[in-house]
């Protein structure tokens, strides 16, 4: 294959559009006669339904129908839990509407279906609810106690998950230096840029769904098995969607109640959240409290690490709940080699919004609590925090190299990365600048954080999911049509939300056709065009999604290959490829792929056994994870008066295999590592005693701006994947897996020679200054 395209910085196609707003987002989409939802949620975070009355609703100006959870329970099933990875799972019923019971602020109890939606919302004041108050289940410790209220009758453990590699009790046996540290992973929200929205509309016996989510494939399956309607009768799209992270990896609650709403009254129905309701009920992200235990020679050689995990599972499991903590039991052992290795996690119910995938799902919280260890210790050994993971770190002549925790990663090279960061960074001069404002006592302190990270994306392979008591597996399908003209579709099972598909697909295709960029168009996120798909969630879509499009091309160059060998009167084995056209070895005689494709629609001189269409399709299984990794160096100053924290500078050096658009590898190195210093510095969901989220609006969780952010400064390193033929690896959470440890290992080094050894995320003034003040300065 020719690259003249794979490599090169194009300007995206989809960014005239949505950039000047020629878009079709959920909420800017209605039908004939739509009709507008809105949801009574419950204000408690615990309590018994004793009644509930929607008539009051019913007659007032615009209202068309009100509804209570109690008058959809024959049909709205239950919420899916598609990863019960744990054989002892437990998995509640979880009804979208509640009908006896409430278990997190938030939780819908009633709906008002009317003209517009701010005659629902008026509607919504006449609906009467009288609750029994019960305890609310906050703290994860105090609800595996035996005295702790129940969030359900089976109990508040949702699962317990352990595995263990080597002979961990060796490891530990008078290991000269053993670290024992806890960590917090503070709750999060995800904020897309935009909120969540359905419309539901009926045609006969056909239903379509638009909806801004990341898996209209997945969606439309798992509809079908939570209300029984056929499969084949339902249409599933995904328009433009504005942003998802892991937070429109969903089944919801709004989509299946607005399916079942607009089967009932035989007209559109939509739905729209504003923030608040977003904030409610969007599911959260991260929040485990992590117990590190980790033994080490004198030299730093790591013998063995334990990880004990209690995960917040929130009020119910949803799609991924259960296995997104369990994803970082491969990925705590990180890119270092020891002898043993023990990981456990406990999963949690308490009366919160359930937790799910979030960028990185599972592997950000394992990269920052093995690289918050690394720094710990080097300083247990007074030892250079870079040079105690290159004593532990697996070599680049030493791929492939199959982990403690039984992954084989393919390819990398963690010195190349390193050395260049660390040139970039001006890493001596730092530190020598450090150790001189120590020595002054600056009040103004340097902190230099370091992360070196692996992960493993590129989700996967089906066989491993099989193995992992997933409900399917990680492949996808593509499409590609060469037309009678000449140009191209490609149809991809891949949904893209902002990653730039159709540009990347365009340049795949391009190079393996020899067509002009320009002349590809792809589809996408219409169950009705695209019926094939896995969708896109961890980092898969270029490495599965991409490949399968790529080697689509191979069998439509495969079929032209016949077909130019027929025209041209040669034995295909004859016929080299180059540049869109067949040509006859050692003679002038070609045809390009446009030429053939018409001869194929015309089909009047077809070999025997020859369709008449270039078109082909493959469903593409990898044979293993990507490991894109690399090294993210931080500089921040702390004032060690007031607490203030501020990114000097940030250094990010990623291995992401080939690279197909260097634009937009840029663009979510940017997006994941603003993501990954907003968790360490600013954002924080936050509950009261009584389980009520105090952070509901953006006034209250803080999103930082461009103005809170530094300069990144990128650069790269390339090690194939070796399990694709493109090399290629997953770049989507990169930057939010790395940039979190780099910047709180930052915050912690500059405050270590007081005493310091930890601050809670966020960092925040307050955080750091009580940090300070409990160390006694």
């Amino acid at each position: 294959m020719t690259t003249q395209e794979v490599g090169s910085p194009r300007k995206r196609k989809e960014d005239a559009r949505l950039l000047t707003g020629r878009t079709q987002w959920t909420d800017n989409l209605s039908r004939p006669g739509t009709l507008h939802v809105m949801f009574l949620r419950s204000p408690m975070a615990h309590a018994r339904i004793t009644r509930i009355d929607v008539s009051g609703a019913r007659g007032l100006p615009g209202v068309v129908a009100a509804f209570s959870g109690q008058d959809f329970e024959a049909e709205q099933g239950s919420l899916p839990c598609a990863w019960p990875r744990s054989g002892d799972t437990v998995v509640p019923d979880h009804p979208p509407m509640a009908v006896s019971e409430v278990r997190y602020v938030g939780e819908a109890v009633a709906c008002v279906v009317a003209t517009d939606r701010y005659r629902a919302a008026d509607a919504m004041e006449a609906i009467e609810v009288d609750y029994e108050q019960l305890p609310a289940v906050l703290d994860m410790n105090e609800a595996l106690g035996d005295s702790a209220a129940k969030v359900h009758e089976s109990g508040n453990r949702a699962f317990t998950f352990r595995s263990t590699s080597g002979d961990l009790e060796a490891a530990f046996r008078d290991a000269p230096v053993v670290i024992d540290r806890t960590f917090v992973q503070q709750r999060l929200i995800p904020s897309a840029m935009e909120p969540r929205a359905v419309l539901c509309d009926t045609d006969g016996d056909m239903i379509t769904m638009w909806t801004s989510t990341q898996i209209p494939h997945i969606l439309r399956t798992m509809l079908a098995l939570v209300t029984g309607v056929a499969e084949h009768k339902l249409r599933v799209v995904a328009p433009d969607v504005g942003g998802g992270f892991g937070s429109k990896l969903q089944v919801t609650a709004e989509e299946v109640l607005c399916l079942l709403l607009a089967r009932r009254l035989g007209r559109p129905v939509k739905w729209a959240e504003s923030r608040t309701e977003g904030n409610l009920t969007v599911h959260h992200g991260r929040d485990q409290i992590q117990h590190l235990r980790l033994a080490a020679d004198s030299d730093g050689r790591i013998r063995g690490l334990q990880v004990e995990l209690l995960a917040d599972m929130g009020a119910y499991l949803v799609l991924l709940t259960p296995a997104v903590p369990l994803l970082g039991a491969q990925m705590f052992n990180a890119i270092y080699k020891m002898d043993a290795y023990e990981f456990a996690c406990t999963g949690v119910f308490t009366t919160k919004m359930p937790t799910d995938a979030y960028r990185g799902a599972g592997r950000p919280e394992a990269t920052f609590g093995i690289e918050r260890m690394m720094d710990e210790l080097a300083a247990e050994l007074r030892m250079d925090p870079l040079e105690v993971r290159r004593r532990n770190w697996i070599r680049h002549d030493e791929f492939p190299f199959t982990t403690i925790s039984g992954l084989t990663y393919d390819s990398g090279n963690y010195e190349a990365a390193t050395d260049r960061a660390m040139a970039l960074f001006g890493y001596d001069k730092l530190r020598a600048e450090q150790n001189d404002r120590r020595d002054r006592g600056d009040p103004v302190q340097l902190g230099i954080g370091v992360s070196t990270y692996t992960e493993m994306c590129g989700l996967g392979p089906s066989r491993w999911f099989g193995s992992n008591n997933a409900g399917a597996g990680g492949w996808e399908h593509g499409s590609v049509r060469v037309l009678p003209t000449g140009k191209v579709e490609v149809v991809t099972g891949s949904s893209p939300h902002g990653q730039g598909h159709v540009t990347a697909w365009s340049q795949i295709v391009a190079d393996a056709l020899g067509v002009p960029f320009e002349d590809v168009t792809v589809l996408h996120g219409d169950t009705a065009i695209s019926p094939k798909g896995l969708d896109t969630y961890g980092s898969r879509s270029l490495t599965i999604g991409g490949i399968a499009v790529l080697k689509a091309c191979d069998k439509v160059r495969d079929k032209a290959r016949k077909l130019a060998a027929h025209l041209l009167e040669c034995s295909p084995d004859d016929l080299e490829f180059e540049a869109g056209a067949f040509k006859v070895r050692g003679t002038e005689s070609q045809t390009t792929i446009q030429e053939l494709a018409l001869a194929a629609f015309a089909a009047h001189n077809l070999p025997d056994g020859v369709e008449a269409r270039l078109d082909s399709d493959v469903t593409f299984d990898p044979e293993n994870f990507s490991f894109p990794h690399g090294t993210h160096l931080c500089a921040v100053e702390v004032d060690t008066e007031t607490g203030m924290v501020k990114i000097r500078s940030y250094v990010a050096v990623d291995d992401v295999g080939k690279v197909v658009n260097p634009l937009i590898v840029d663009g979510q190195l940017h997006g994941g590592i603003a993501q990954g210093v907003a968790q360490a510095l600013f954002e924080e969901a936050v509950y009261d005693a009584d389980g009520n989220l105090l952070t509901a609006t953006m006034a209250d969780y803080l999103l930082p701006s461009a103005a809170d952010l530094p300069d990144f400064a990128l650069d790269r390193t390339e090690s194939p994947a070796t399990s694709n033929p493109l090399g290629v690896k997953g770049v989507g959470e990169a930057g939010t897996i790395a940039s979190t440890p780099a910047v709180v290992n930052a915050v912690v080094d500059a405050l270590r020679p007081r005493g310091v050894n930890d601050v809670q995320m966020p960092c925040t003034p307050e955080r750091v200054w009580r940090a300070l003040e409990g160390a006694g300065q």
